[in-house]
């Protein structure tokens, strides 16, 4: 998955938008006001990309232990967030449910009315 491919994967779901809250560099996509998933603008280009992902703490533990590819999360929770390395074996199709799986987490703790206003 390069840059545009996450862009547009991620623009795709209901109530996406984009910010650099933090720096030039780190993309990252909101639903309702809440971070879902982080990207280095600076790592694609250097060819070493990964995105920082939310994750229900027990699987986050077995992604982990399961694949190389993924990592407690840089500069986040250990707890919900994993780093997602994507030049590693992970297949595509497992990135972008990790990616829907972070979307779901953070859009099923939203509030009724923020979800109906998206």
């Amino acid at each position: 998955m390069n840059i545009q491919q996450l862009y547009e994967f991620c623009h795709s779901k209901k109530g996406v938008t984009e910010h650099f809250p933090f720096d030039e560099d780190t993309l990252v996509f909101k639903v309702g006001g809440k971070m879902f998933c982080l990207a280095s603008l600076k790592k694609f280009e250097e060819g070493n990309p990964f995105l920082n992902l939310k994750c229900n703490p027990e699987r986050a533990i077995e992604l982990r232990e399961q694949y190389e590819a993924i990592k407690p999360g840089y500069h986040m929770s250990k707890t919900h967030w994993n780093s997602v390395y994507l030049n590693e074996e992970l297949p595509s199709k497992m990135i972008t449910d990790l990616i829907n799986d972070s979307y779901g987490l953070v859009f099923s703790s939203l509030s009724k009315k923020i979800k109906e206003s998206l």
